[in-house]
């Protein structure tokens, strides 16, 4: 597991760097495209943070941002030449290739994200703010129902129109067998079992390294190439 980066800890300076990644990378690479659903959704947040919607927003702050920490490590460590997670191998090494769609990218990097990183982040939040995986699922429900919503906008806006159905049928039948709201759920579950499991360094350690690998497996799967 890569080591997280000392990065400065608010949304605003999360934001800046997923801007500049956008900036940095091709439009049509698997990362990018992940990078501009996530930022959006960053974005999302930081609004509502801003306007009072969070009830802790001291909270939600820290989740948000120990969230993306664990993207921007990922980025970072392909970046240097090292191997990232298992959860985000397969949309690094399938992200330029043509047989993957745009949605696919989205939601292969949003299943790393969720699935994975999502978890550990409620335990980095936790730590940080010494309280209870309880005190922090109203900003995870919150978070959750924000990645929900941005999903069934993102299907919409990346699904290949009428003229491609040939690869809209595959890919309607591919991505139909993976759910964000069964990722959340699943996530919240391994959150508290990790959490329970603080204590017991190796048994965590070996929890988490299965959870990496089951959740990489589902990401391969959604990056399955389809004919043109």
């Amino acid at each position: 597991m890569p080591q997280l980066h000392q990065f400065d800890p608010t949304v605003d300076a999360v934001v800046s760097r997923m801007r500049a990644l956008d900036a940095a990378l091709p439009e049509r690479d698997g990362i990018a495209v992940f990078n501009r659903v996530y930022l959006a959704v960053t974005e999302a947040v930081d609004r509502r943070i801003d306007a009072g919607r969070f009830p802790d927003a001291r909270a939600a702050i820290t989740l948000d941002v120990r969230f993306a920490e664990r993207y921007l490590a990922a980025v970072d460590t392909v970046s240097d030449g090292r191997r990232p997670p298992a959860c985000w191998r397969p949309l690094f090494q399938f992200r330029r290739h043509p047989g993957v769609r745009p949605l696919q990218f989205a939601l292969a990097g949003i299943n790393a994200h969720i699935g994975h990183d999502l978890a550990l982040a409620v335990v980095d939040s936790c730590r940080t703010l010494r309280c209870e995986p309880a005190d922090l699922e109203d900003e995870f429900d919150r978070v959750g129902d924000l990645l929900v919503s941005l999903e069934e906008r993102i299907r919409e806006e990346l699904m290949p129109g009428p003229d491609l159905l040939q690869v809209a049928d595959p890919l309607t039948h591919l991505l139909g067998a993976w759910s964000l709201e069964r990722a959340r759920e699943a996530t919240w579950t391994a959150a508290r079992a990790l959490w329970a499991l603080r204590r017991l360094p190796d048994v965590a350690e070996e929890f988490t390294e299965r959870l990496d690998t089951a959740v990489g497996f589902a990401g391969r799967m959604l990056l399955t190439p389809l004919p043109d």
